[in-house]
């Protein structure tokens, strides 16, 4: 079996930059075992992989340890492929997942949007060996559907966060939000998830759902320049459209390739 590979940098302006992403197309779904072996093999933070149907697209996400309920950067760069690279005429495109419903991905003036479901958040007490993982307490704890987002006042707590990752892999969360107010952004942030696998993610879409409605309410304004301040960095341009966030960013692609099995 040979199978299409892309690797592909998302809310990227240059290569080397956001957060890369492996995109495979698929005629038809393999076992679970083999796509989680591909991802592993890959070892980037997130394996796309989708099937074509008459209209839309089935998608899913792997990181080297699990598949995840959604991921915002793999979706980015699967439209990216789509529309690039695989000839994909359609605007938006529709993808059908199996945790997170129907996702759509615009294409406009050079940017991709995509449009994803708002988390919930609320008000929470913090998971036993959150805080030491960490080692800086937080001003505030919230808790949405899958991860914790805490708040910090400055962008040098941010910057400056060193976590202990093996204690936060012991933290029951699939992943952890740190935001504080940007000096040249909106907002800054940075994700930590070690129990699915990945230390920190250069780029999180997906924790953007969080951020969007969090920082909606506290700054009382829709629109949003973010960063999130991985190693790579990562440019996003955030809106909070009733329940839907729209996330937009960049995307580059760094390869083309076979996978053989």
């Amino acid at each position: 079996m040979k199978i299409q590979v892309f690797q592909v940098d998302a809310f990227a302006s240059e290569l080397f930059e956001g957060n890369p992403a492996a995109v495979c197309p698929l005629e038809e779904w393999p076992e679970d075992e083999v796509l989680q072996n591909i991802a592993m093999e890959n070892n980037l933070s997130e394996t796309a992989f989708f099937v074509r149907n008459l209209h839309d697209y089935e998608l899913r996400w792997f990181t080297p340890k699990v598949e995840v309920a959604l991921c915002g950067h793999a979706t980015l760069a699967t439209a990216h492929v789509l529309f690039h690279h695989l000839g994909s005429t359609k605007n938006p495109l529709i993808f059908k997942t199996r945790k997170s419903g129907e996702l759509q991905v615009k294409k406009d003036k050079g940017l991709l949007t995509l449009n994803f479901p708002a988390d919930k958040l609320e008000p929470a007490l913090p998971p036993k060996g959150l805080i030491e993982a960490l080692g800086k307490k937080p001003e505030e704890i919230w808790k949405g559907k899958t991860d914790y987002l805490l708040y910090y006042p400055a962008q040098e707590d941010i910057e400056e966060m060193a976590p202990d990752f093996f204690r936060l892999a012991n933290v029951e969360a699939r992943g952890v939000i740190v935001t504080a107010p940007g000096y040249e952004s909106d907002f800054v942030s940075r994700f930590f998830a070690p129990a699915v696998g990945v230390n920190e993610d250069p780029v999180t879409g997906s924790a953007h759902t969080s951020l969007t409605p969090f920082w909606a309410h506290r700054m009382n304004q829709l629109e949003f320049d973010a960063l999130q301040l991985s190693e790579r960095g990562g440019k996003l341009r955030c809106h909070l459209s009733g329940d839907r966030v729209l996330i937009s960013g960049q995307v580059k692609t760094f390869l083309e390739g076979t996978i053989t099995l």
